[in-house]
């Protein structure tokens, strides 16, 4: 039984090296890594380029890809939340009056709401920080920031994590 298990997981693991499957994989663990969800892409993509070393700038590309569609689902979610905001205040005009009058952002969410909207779309070159990332891409979408500008400046960002940490960990790591 122990060694069924092991053939299958060794198998498993060689379908997943194979250029053709494992940059899909690598596809799809960066697109649900860049939205909310609490995953990280690059262990992914550093084990990948160690199998296949001759696939760095490949996996890199799809990879940022990746993470960049995943960013654009989380912008589409700033964007559906802000209509549906909207759309339950023209519905509840007076609850939502009472709501603004209430509440209370603090200086923090004025600070990051006013420095957003006055930097605008390159500021989602940051979209590739660990915790702040993926939630900037959603309040891009918030504020209705252009879409292909904020597309643009989050895959460059995106494309350059991945370049310094991939050929950083590969540096690092010569042999691992």
């Amino acid at each position: 039984m122990e060694a069924a298990l092991m053939s299958s997981v060794n198998w498993l693991l060689g379908m997943l090296a194979l250029p053709n499957v494992g940059l899909s994989a690598i596809f799809i663990i960066s697109l649900v890594s860049a939205t909310l969800l609490p995953l990280g892409s690059e262990p992914a993509v550093f084990g990948y380029v160690k199998l296949a070393p001759d696939m760095f700038w490949p996996a890199v590309i799809v990879a940022t890809a990746g993470n960049t569609v995943g960013g654009a689902i989380s912008y589409a979610m700033g964007w559906g939340a802000w209509r549906a905001a909207e759309r339950w205040k023209a519905k509840h005009p007076h609850r939502a009056h009472e709501a603004r009058t209430h509440a209370d952002h603090g200086r923090w969410h004025r600070h990051a709401h006013d420095w957003l909207h006055r930097v605008g779309p390159p500021a989602l070159l940051l979209s590739w920080l660990p915790a702040v990332g993926d939630p900037l891409c959603a309040v891009a979408g918030w504020l209705r920031l252009s879409f292909w500008p904020c597309m643009v400046y989050m895959a460059i960002g995106k494309f350059l994590r991945y370049l310094v940490m991939t050929g950083g960990l590969i540096w690092m790591f010569p042999h691992a």
